[in-house]
């Protein structure tokens, strides 16, 4: 059967590699957090989401223990997700600028979200073993969207992602020095066999260290949206 993005996503869903991952979501579905106790959780690794003709693609660190190991859509039902999509909304990338549940009506145009891991980690922090197992699914997908233009990078672990797929597809055109991260970076890296290079730009993560710290404002995150579609725009004729 031809590879799809369909099938990724069930491939994922049905993913057992990770046993301290998989444990970890199970517990934190079954016990839930107070605010959320009549509810039932997703509890499964989640998903990637978006428009398969996105020509911007965001890449996160993995789903949140309550946000979308509840609800079993990237970036939803969390703070972190009313960022990001309060971002996109304003750059006409998302349909609506809050995310709360699978079902709620919310649809990308353009733009593709994933992440490094696709089962939350204990206190965010996968192993480099756990990253490593999950990067087959992130390779697929990057493989399927053929109108990427632009990846945003959310976070620096989301940032090496990309870069060790670069190295993996294309050694001999692989930046050097390599990039560092940080917020607003940008460099040109292929992700596509055969294909052209792709911008890779770099946000801190909308986590809530970050946003209620104040290194990462509103307009901070809306600069690197508004570049991305800037990047991502078809050419306009002479």
């Amino acid at each position: 059967m031809a590879d799809s993005l369909e099938r990724i996503a069930r491939d994922v869903i049905r993913c057992e590699r990770c046993p301290r991952l998989r444990s970890y979501c199970e517990e934190v579905a079954r016990v839930r957090r107070r605010a959320f106790r009549d509810e039932t959780y997703w509890g499964r690794p989640v998903p990637a989401f978006g428009d398969p003709e996105a020509r911007i693609v965001l890449v996160g660190l993995a789903p949140a223990a309550h946000g979308a190991n509840r609800t079993g859509r990237m970036f939803t039902g969390d703070d972190s997700g009313n960022w990001l999509y309060a971002a996109l909304y304003r750059e006409g990338l998302a349909s609506q600028p809050t995310s709360v549940s699978r079902d709620d009506g919310l649809t990308l145009t353009g733009a593709f979200i994933t992440a490094t891991c696709r089962c939350a980690p204990p206190d965010n922090k996968p192993t480099p073993e756990e990253r490593h197992a999950c990067s087959e699914y992130l390779d697929r997908e990057l493989d399927r969207l053929p109108e990427v233009r632009v990846v945003v990078a959310l976070g620096k672990i989301g940032w090496d992602t990309v870069l060790e797929r670069s190295r993996r597809v294309d050694p001999a055109r692989f930046p050097k020095p390599r990039p560092k991260f940080g917020h607003g970076a940008e460099t040109k890296v292929a992700v596509r066999p055969g294909a052209a290079p792709v911008t890779l730009l770099a946000s801190y993560h909308p986590s809530r260290q970050n946003t209620n710290t104040g290194v990462l404002t509103r307009d901070m995150l809306q600069a690197v949206m508004r570049r991305a579609r800037a990047l991502a725009s078809p050419r306009r004729g002479r």
